[in-house]
């Protein structure tokens, strides 16, 4: 069976951002339904969640600002459903790390695996890399989010997040809390860099999420498994 259930070692790849955030979604809501079970809660609560869903897409439209913002809004308020109804039954604490799993476990594997097998194949992994960043950066975050790249060669792709659409979404609808969670997402693949393997290193020191003023997306030639 292919560890690559994204399409990431044809060298040529392009979100299909429809298609991963319905993915995304199941795998949440699924997650979520076990903590429930877990936490003796009603099972019906799923129900809710998910009316409540689509009542904040309704009422957060206005905030598509692109055919990617359609997407991302889904996964982001996703989020917000779960944790309005997790919050007062498990306290703050607990429904932070019960919505972070949900998000980050169900694809974790998936992307890892992805990841690792698309740099394994590339010539370059470092290219390789750099090339997924920039098709992730058109066609799944879009318009919505505020790029500026520092640096941009052969040995540095330094990429700078001035505007996080899943923050500002968190922020209109009261939960910038879970904002660190779409954060934390991002370790499924950068746990599959292997620095010594790949030839490069990715560096990303803090996030808007955490408070910081930008995100970092930094990518550097380490000396090892360069091209030419």
């Amino acid at each position: 069976m292919s560890t690559d259930q994204f399409g990431l070692t044809g060298g040529d790849y392009v979100p299909d951002p429809g298609r991963e955030t319905a993915a995304l979604i199941d795998g949440f809501f699924e997650h979520v339904a076990a903590t429930l079970r877990a936490h003796h809660l009603p099972a019906g609560l799923l129900a809710v969640m998910r009316a409540r869903h689509a009542e904040l897409e309704s009422a957060n439209a206005r905030l598509i600002v692109d055919e990617p913002a359609r997407h991302n809004l889904r996964i982001t308020l996703a989020l917000v459903a779960a944790y309005e109804a997790l919050l007062p039954r498990l306290g703050r604490e607990a429904a932070l790390g019960a919505v972070r799993a949900a998000l980050i476990e169900p694809l974790g594997a998936a992307v890892r695996e992805g990841t690792r097998a698309m740099l394994d194949a590339a010539p370059d992994p470092f290219e390789a890399m750099v090339a997924v960043s920039k098709s992730r950066e058109e066609h799944a975050f879009g318009k919505g989010f505020v790029f500026r790249r520092t640096a941009d060669d052969d040995r540095r792709y330094l990429l700078d997040v001035h505007r996080c659409f899943y923050h500002d979404v968190l922020v209109a609808n009261g939960a910038p809390e879970l904002t660190p969670a779409l954060c934390a997402f991002d370790r499924n693949w950068i746990e599959a860099i292997a620095p010594d393997r790949d030839g490069f290193r990715f560096d990303r020191v803090t996030t808007i999420g955490l408070g910081g003023t930008h995100c970092p997306f930094h990518f550097t030639r380490t000396g090892a498994g360069e091209a030419g």
